[in-house]
């Protein structure tokens, strides 16, 4: 009964008075602890090498293309897991592109951006599991949608989340997967000369972070 009166006058007050704002307000920190593990290798220790490059062999007015780079990505889970892959630019804001699939070359002595460079996974060229054929899958929007998988090329972005699956046409996103090798493509694109300040040997400073991301 006393319950009954106090949500009663509660009513009144509400039809007979301003609202008032709540003074307090409840936080929900939630997730789940997996014993899942998943580690990621790169051959040749993640090193891309170019070497020496002479400021003549570069292009005056336009991006020249340097040769592509071919680098294996491994991922060893020590069970099979649902994961996708993400890489974060270490040198955010220097790519000569805005876009998330290209990542900074670093600075010159004088501040211009050196350039951009892309990695390019193929599903035609990644082994997971005993699986004889791979397809590739993508979501940009934190893995509530996926992409139709299929076996095209999918350059590694920033925010979006690359997976793989089994599965040809799936929009279920990746497979669980325990064991993935994939040879991918990095492609880089210097500055236009005519944009740098090449008066003194100037380091290409590429870094970028592969995350693996459990779902």
């Amino acid at each position: 009964m006393n319950k009954y009166c106090l949500a009663f006058s509660a009513l009144l007050l509400c039809s007979a008075l301003p609202a008032l704002a709540a003074s307090t307000v409840d936080l929900s920190v939630r997730g789940k602890i997996t014993p899942t593990a998943c580690t990621p290798l790169l051959s040749s220790g993640g090193l891309i090498d170019y070497g020496k490059i002479s400021q003549q062999d570069l292009n005056l007015d336009r991006g020249t293309r340097l040769p592509v780079k071919q680098l294996q990505v491994s991922i060893d889970c020590n069970a099979p897991s649902r994961f996708a892959l993400r890489m974060r630019d270490n040198r955010d804001g220097t790519a000569t592109v805005n876009s998330e699939i290209y990542y900074g070359l670093g600075l010159d002595n004088s501040g211009n951006r050196l350039g951009l460079y892309s990695m390019t996974f193929d599903p035609r060229h990644t082994l997971v599991d005993s699986t004889a054929t791979v397809y590739g899958t993508e979501s940009t929007t934190g893995g509530t949608a996926w992409r139709t998988a299929n076996l095209n090329p999918i350059d590694i972005g920033a925010n979006s989340y690359l997976g793989f699956t089994d599965t040809q046409g799936s929009v279920a996103g990746p497979s669980a997967i325990q064991e993935l090798i994939s040879t991918v493509k990095v492609e880089a694109v210097i500055n236009a000369r005519q944009n740098l300040d090449l008066s003194s040997d100037t380091l290409l400073d590429g870094s970028a972070t592969l995350e693996v991301l459990y779902l």
